[in-house]
């Protein structure tokens, strides 16, 4: 009994005990709240962030149980200030640092414009400090360093809270002191966050100072440090390690593979890093490696290994690397794997189908791959929510089943693959599915019973072979908010009105398909319908302009072109958007003959596409925010007035081309400073072409000014050492004197077409440097002198078109030269992916090759320009609508050409039409010629050339047009192949 009494007494007295010391450690002592109730009044934060200081205050006297504080003994011990919306400066008289006692502060996500205070050296028993994205910028200041007990500092950078912030100055350096003064001291340092600090040291450096002075380190998280490599053997010393961070550096250098030796490495992360070489296989076999993530490092290659069943591997990481070859079955052993991305890589080969074991992957991207084969199932995959395998050559049909209970998929994407026969129609009963793409495939069926539950927002089936009429199943996808059916063969009439069922419905595009779409709309219809933000009607044999588009209020995009809509464009439709929201508009292939008075284009109007009608009259006024604007191929007649470009700065794109504009081209065309193609061809234009056209600057990269009546002389044009011109084009006119020195700085260029002008001077040897050069066409012209430049190596190494024709050239044609003509000796269909192309996030315009132009969202409406070529094949003129790699063409007729023909001609393969005819040649017809498979035209006639028709020309298969006539030829015609087929108009003239 006394035994029971003593426990009793014994646990009555701990609990006293207990609550004894609770109340001393939550008590706060006065000089504690005082000081805190000092540095609120001292900060600057935004009452509807706080969550904590707003509520701190006097009467509620226990500062223990404030929120963001937490004491000992009556001492702030923890003071977790983050997400308050503190801004302005934080002083070394700050209250703060009267907190001794601190051993954890937090000040994170706040908008402090100030450096880090010195003061925060007086709190030496912090053990976790983080200021990370709080706004400090500046240096780094050494007191930090006498923080002795720090386990875990944070100073990371990585997000600007504040916008009106310049990212440059709101950056933490690290220079003096360096880095390893600052750690030297630190030696109990466990984590290390410091993404964003600017410390700009080599990789000897930071590799050095933090495996000399911090033995305890688990986590090295320094991404965005301007760090550099490549990685020192020193780091193995930090045996400790368990996350390796250090994204967006350039460190430029292999992976190392000591780091497989970090027994407790989880976490390795190098996006961006600039590293090459192969990766080590070992690293994707370290058993406590969670996540791998290599993203964007172009020239780092390697294979995916064969891998252990203990992997622990959950997020695999590799998009935009050189990883290629295929995949190992073993992948499956990835049980824990959440996160596969694979994308832009080289991978071939077919999906494993043990993939289908992978239970907990969620993220599954695997797009921009060369796999091949049938999708594998993924039923198992109960946990996914995103599966792109878009752009690969997976083939054949997709079972329901694939896809049957996959109840958390938000995402599939299996655009541009060869997949074919039925859309699964499990697809439709999957309850979280906002998005599917499978455009640009074989499939042939789409057929689903239930969908109410679906809600389903995406839907894009675009390119595909869908058959028969409209899809009414797709009505009952409630949620959609957008459609793409364009490029099908679907037929029949639709009725546009069908559409009030989707009220969510804001993109829709049923262009390119078999049917005709009857876009009429009854009054009572017209108040229900939908609210589109993208309309596209292409090609939907519409001839009238739909009465819906009146009610449409947020349009941004309408594209009714290629349709036979006629009469005049009304001027309501310049009021679709609410007259503030419409940017594209294409009314492009149409019968569209006027525009009704009045009218007023909208300030936000930034896409004008009207090309290919019959508008006449005056060139409308454009608003200044107009970025592209084509009315080629109409019938305007007028002059262009000479104020029309003075508030165009935004314009990029402008083409007025086969109209009859006539007068003068203005001077404020240089106001428009943003231009980058400018095309005023086959018009009526005279005058002089002005001067500031060609000192435009870096923008411009087409001008094409063909076939006008423009006169006067371009040898003093300037063009600027910053010039990126393309292509120039100055075909049919009346311009004089030489080619302009300055155009050897348009480094870019890749068309120079001066045929049919009054031009002088030589052979352009001023442009033998630039090395993109791919047609040159001097035609008709007065140039003289020898053709070809001394002490070249690899000049036009791209040359594709070379016309010299109708000038007064002599000498004869330099064999040497002609070797260094690289792409005219390999038929290589591939040739024009070494074009250069300018890449933008917003617009393609595709003038020969591709010209991007930086428009606010062009790519919503595809918009092209098409360089025209002219050239003389089989004796006719032709127009080669862009150049394709098929065609390559030599013209050095009609000159003072003499010599033999060099036999070097016969390394030129890839030749489909060779002209040398009406010069003085001499010599036999080099046996070579017969080397030239690829050649259609061959014209050599008129020259003084002797001997046999060489025997190795009736290899000549694809020949199709044939001229020898003309010469001093003995012996006998061919007869073999395609000789048969000549007449002897071929041969006239050349055998006695």
């Amino acid at each position: 009994m006394r035994t029971n009494s003593l426990f009793t007494w014994l646990y009555m007295f701990s609990i006293l005990l207990g609550v004894n010391v609770f109340l001393v450690s939550s008590q706060c002592l006065d000089h504690q709240q005082a000081l805190l109730l000092q540095l609120r009044k001292s900060l600057e934060f935004d009452p509807e962030i706080s969550t904590k200081l707003v509520k701190w205050n006097a009467q509620n006297s226990d500062c223990c149980h404030w929120e963001g504080v937490s004491c000992k003994e009556g001492h702030v011990v923890d003071l977790n200030l983050s997400n308050e919306g503190i801004s302005g400066e934080l002083g070394n008289s700050s209250s703060l640092f009267g907190l001794q006692h601190l051993n954890r502060l937090d000040l994170s996500c706040n908008f402090f414009s100030s450096m880090i205070p010195t003061g925060i050296g007086n709190l030496k028993k912090l053990n976790y400090l983080n200021l990370s994205s709080a706004g400090f910028l500046g240096q780094i200041p050494s007191e930090m360093s006498h923080l002795r007990r720090l386990i875990t500092l944070d100073l990371s950078t990585t997000f600007n809270y504040d916008p009106t912030i310049v990212l440059a100055a709101n950056e933490l350096k690290l220079e003096n002191p360096t880095l390893k003064m600052l750690v030297q001291n630190l030696s109990m340092l466990e984590e290390l966050y410091f993404d964003g600090v600017n410390m700009s040291t080599s990789g000897s450096e930071w590799c050095q100072d933090l495996s000399s002075s911090l033995p305890n380190l688990r986590v090295l998280s320094f991404s965005d440090c301007s760090l550099s490599g490549p990685f020192d053997q020193s780091l193995v010393k930090l045996q400790s390690l368990s996350v390796i961070r250090l994204d967006n550096n350039d460190l430029l250098s292999p992976v190392p593979e000591f780091l497989a030796n970090f027994s407790w490495l989880s976490t390795l992360s190098l996006h961006s890093c600039q590293l090459y070489g192969a990766f080590p296989d070992e690293l994707f076999k370290v058993p406590t490696l969670m996540t791998l993530d290599l993203t964007d490092n172009v020239l780092l290659c390697g294979s995916l290994p064969e891998f252990p069943r203990n992997n622990s591997l959950q997020k695999l990481m590799l998009p935009f690397t050189n990883f290629s070859k295929e995949l190992p079955s073993s992948i499956g052993n990835l049980w824990n794997l959440s996160t596969l991305d694979l994308s832009f890589c080289h991978f071939s080969g077919t999906i494993p189908s043990s993939i289908s074991k992978l239970t907990q992957l969620s993220n599954l991207q695997l797009s921009f791959n060369n796999f091949t084969g049938p999708i594998p199932s993924f039923n198992k995959s109960k946990k996914l929510t995103q599966i792109d395998l878009n752009h690969n050559s997976l083939t054949g049909e997709i079972p329901s089943a694939h896809f049957e209970g996959l109840l958390n998929l938000v995402e599939i994407d299996l655009e541009d693959n060869f997949l074919k026969g039925s859309i699964p129609s499990t697809l439709f009963e999957l309850p979280l599915l906002k998005k599917i793409s499978l455009a640009k495939n074989q499939f042939n069926n789409l057929e689903f019973q239930t969908a109410s539950s679906s809600i389903l927002t995406t839907l894009d089936l675009s390119s595909n072979n869908l058959e028969g009429p409209f899809l009414l199943s797709i009505l009952k996808l409630k949620n959609l908010s957008s459609l793409d059916l364009s490029y099908n063969k679907l037929n029949g009439t639709l009725q546009l009105d069908i559409f009030q069922e989707l009220d969510q419905l804001a993109v829709l595009d049923l262009s390119y398909n078999n049917w005709s779409v009857n876009a009429s709309v009854t009054k009572f219809t017209l108040k229900s319908f939908p609210q589109f933000e993208k309309l596209t009607l292409a090609s939907c044999n519409i001839r009238a302009f739909p009465n819906l588009l009146k009610n449409q209020l947020g349009m941004v995009a309408l594209d009714l072109s290629n349709n036979r809509i006629h009469g005049e464009i009304p001027n309501w439709i310049w009021e679709v958007g609410n007259n503030t929201n419409l940017a594209f508009l294409n009314l492009s292939h149409n019968h569209l003959v006027g525009m009704e008075e009045p009218y007023s284009l909208p300030s936000s109007l930034s896409l004008l596409d009207l090309n290919s009608n019959y508008l006449g009259g005056k060139i409308p006024v454009v608003p200044a925010s107009i970025g592209y604007v084509d009315l080629s191929n109409n019938n305007f007649t007028s002059s262009i007035p000479i104020h029309f470009f003075n508030d165009l700065s935004s314009l990029g794109f402008f083409s007025i081309s086969n109209n009859s504009f006539n007068g003068v081209i203005p001077e404020s065309i240089c106001s428009a400073s943003g231009l980058q193609v400018l095309d005023l061809s086959h018009n009526k234009l005279s005058g002089k072409i002005p001067r500031c056209l060609f000192e435009i600057g870096v923008s411009l990269e087409v001008l094409n000014l063909r076939q006008n009546n423009l006169r006067g002389s371009i040898q003093d044009a300037f063009f600027p050492t910053d010039c990126d011109l393309k292509t120039l084009d100055l075909n049919g006119n009346s311009i004089q004197g030489k080619i302009p020195k300055s155009l050897a700085n348009c480094a870019a260029l890749e068309v120079l077409d001066l045929g049919h002008n009054n031009m002088v001077g030589e052979f352009p040897c001023l442009l033998k440097n630039t090395t993109t050069l791919q047609v040159l066409v001097l035609r008709s012209n007065n140039f003289a002198g020898t053709i070809g430049c001394p002490n070249t190596n690899g000049t036009w190494e791209m040359l594709q078109i070379l016309d010299l024709a109708q000038n007064n050239f002599s000498g004869v044609i330099p064999g040497q030269w002609l070797k260094t003509m690289q792409a005219m000796m390999t038929h290589n269909e591939n040739l024009q992916a070494n074009v250069n192309t300018t890449n933008s996030n917003v617009l393609g315009f595709t003038h020969l090759y591709s010209v991007t132009l930086n428009l606010n969202q062009m790519s919503i409406l595809g918009v092209y320009y098409r360089y025209t070529v002219t050239v003389t094949s089989k004796g006719q003129e032709m127009k080669l609508p862009k150049i394709l790699n098929i065609f390559i063409s030599i013209d050095l007729s009609s000159n003072n050409l003499q010599g033999p023909i060099p036999a070097a001609l016969g390394e030129l393969q890839a030749l489909t039409v060779l002209n040398l005819s009406n010069n003085a040649h001499t010599g036999k017809i080099p046996s070579s010629i017969g080397d030239l498979r690829q050649l259609e035209s061959l014209d050599l006639s008129r020259n003084n050339l002797i001997g046999s028709i060489p025997t190795s020309l009736e290899q000549l298969t694809f020949l199709s047009f044939l001229n020898l006539s003309y010469n001093n030829l003995v012996g006998r015609i061919p007869m073999a192949n395609q000789f048969r087929t000549f007449s002897e108009d071929s041969f006239v003239g050349s055998f006695p």
